[in-house]
């Protein structure tokens, strides 16, 4: 029974130190939201992204972060593809 306990411990720990890991890339992200051309969705993903980690109602349990986890990678991988876009524009003639 211990052994599932800390297993437990352990799972929370591990997935709460990866969102971490993503908000703070997300975060640093924001500068492309400032780019030109970005899109109004992929902001409001990127903020909404942020305010789903802090809001205290989740799909699944807070100490298992998957589901953060997913709309935080979902925010960094817009704002990546926008950032893209936005560069691919810009060296068009």
């Amino acid at each position: 029974m211990v052994w599932l306990i800390v297993a437990g411990v352990v799972l929370a720990l591990v997935t709460a130190v990866i969102a971490v890991r993503v908000l703070l890339k997300l975060v640093r992200a924001r500068r492309l939201l400032k780019a030109t051309g970005m899109p109004l969705s992929t902001k409001a993903m990127f903020w909404g992204s942020i305010v789903y980690l802090v809001w205290p109602v989740d799909l699944l349990p807070d100490p298992i972060y998957l589901d953060d986890i997913g709309f935080l990678l979902l925010a960094l991988r817009s704002v990546h593809a926008a950032a893209v876009r936005a560069r691919v524009a810009r060296r068009d003639p």
